[in-house]
């Protein structure tokens, strides 16, 4: 573990408040993720599913957590199944958890090992005055489902062994629990914007025309691991030139050229919380008069904006009110017309052409947290902002994102001490 142990009491408290949400007479399961495989034997890393982690601390493939809320037998109410450590799993693959260490990083007191996990659920689904099944399936909007998970496998499973219960989603639960993160959340996303902001320094003082995309990778990537991180939050956009008006360029493997500007979008993840910054800058440590003028005009935009994501706004009605912004800011830099806003058609507005997507989303364990976008801006919540200007005719873009914590008097930003005046990047590199 790259990370002092997160306090128990984070998934005790967790777990109690989603038992809180479900019906009498529930049974809850969540399957740990797959370890994907790439070729012939190869494997792509473990990533715990995010749920099981978020109610046990437990990062080790393969478990299990059962809760049955109104079992008689009061220890076997919550359970945590692992794979039982041996000789040759230790030879091959390192040490696995104990019952005591899973105790003790969970707070769960009753641990089994895998192999008696079938007789236990039969048990209780049949013994246990459970008639309320609650499985779990990954519901975020943006998911694209192609490979059967484990969760989805042992739903089909269940259902077929028994087909009478009612089942139910755990997810909106999930999601509503999530959404609002609690203190000891907040310090690791706070840490992994802290490793972000050593990354990017390194960053600013590296960069120099000639340098290839990748070679920033490298920078990144070596002050993140060093620093307690596993790494990128996601893959690295590291896009120079003409590039930086693509949203998801990952190749970076150009040459960055005098004059060009390269959007940044890279950042660390700790202890499977994540950050998620953007900076744009110069190639050759100055902005020209345009690209300045451009860059703080996103600027201008993003402050706009991290007064406006207020609690008990509709995240939909606040792009609204941020797209109002950015056409001003557009016809102030020419880029759009009155006419041309005249005679747009309300399927697809003038300012459309150079600001194409959103500007903010939820932040947790996952990069795209999980939450209802139509509910309400949550006090406690965390939210990326990240407005961008990008003109194909001219050939560069700009794009800046902080992360903000929602408060109940006002906003939080995790990521302020992180340089994003035009001045400051040009004297840093300079």
């Amino acid at each position: 573990m790259r990370y002092a142990p997160i306090d128990k009491e984070l998934f005790i408290n967790n777990r109690k408040r989603m038992v809180s949400e479900l019906k009498p007479g529930s049974l809850v399961v969540f399957n740990a993720n797959d370890t994907p495989p790439t070729n012939a034997d190869g494997t792509m890393p473990f990533r715990q599913n995010n749920d099981l982690f978020y109610l046990t601390g437990i990062e080790q493939e393969e478990s299990i957590l059962l809760i049955c809320p109104g079992f008689r037998e009061e220890k076997k109410r919550e359970i945590l199944f692992l794979r039982q450590p041996n000789e040759h799993l230790e030879k091959w693959y390192g040490h696995k958890l104990t019952k005591e260490e899973a105790t003790a990083i969970s707070g769960i007191e009753t641990v089994m090992w895998l192999q008696d996990f079938e007789n236990m659920f039969h048990h209780l689904m049949v013994m246990g005055g459970v008639e309320f099944v609650y499985l779990n399936t990954n519901e975020h909007y943006r998911a694209e489902i192609v490979v059967q998970t484990r969760d989805a496998r042992f739903i089909d499973s269940c259902k077929a062994k028994y087909p009478l219960h009612s089942y139910q989603r755990v997810a909106p639960i999930m999601s509503k629990l999530r959404r609002v993160k609690q203190k000891q959340e907040i310090d690791l996303i706070k840490k992994a914007c802290a490793i972000t902001e050593k990354g990017f320094r390194r960053v600013l003082e590296f960069v120099k025309p000639g340098v290839k995309e990748y070679e920033i990778e490298a920078e990144y990537v070596h002050e993140f691991i060093r620093n307690g991180s596993k790494g990128f939050a996601y893959t690295p956009i590291i896009a120079s030139g003409k590039n930086n008006i693509v949203l998801h360029y990952i190749e970076n493997s150009l040459p960055c050229d005098d004059g060009e500007l390269i959007l940044l979008d890279v950042a660390a993840e700790f202890a499977n919380y994540n950050s998620d910054l953007t900076r744009t800058i110069p190639v050759s440590g100055r902005f020209t008069p345009r690209q300045k003028e451009v860059y703080n005009s996103v600027l201008r935009v993003q402050r706009e904006a991290m007064k406006l994501l207020r609690p008990n706004m509709v995240y939909f009605d606040y792009q609204k009110e941020i797209e109002k912004i950015m056409q001003g800011e557009l016809l102030r830099l020419k880029l759009i017309s009155e006419a041309d806003i005249k005679n747009q058609h309300t399927d697809n507005p003038a300012f459309r052409k150079y600001f194409y997507h959103g500007t903010s989303h939820m932040l947790g364990l996952d990069v795209h947290d999980i939450g209802n976008m139509h509910d309400n801006i949550q006090v406690g919540s965390v939210w990326t902002i990240e407005p961008g200007i990008y003109i194909k005719e001219e050939g560069f873009g700009v794009r800046l994102e902080n992360n903000i914590w929602v408060g109940e008097k006002e906003n939080i930003d995790l990521m302020k001490t992180i340089p994003i005046d035009a001045d400051e990047i040009e004297e840093l590199m300079n």
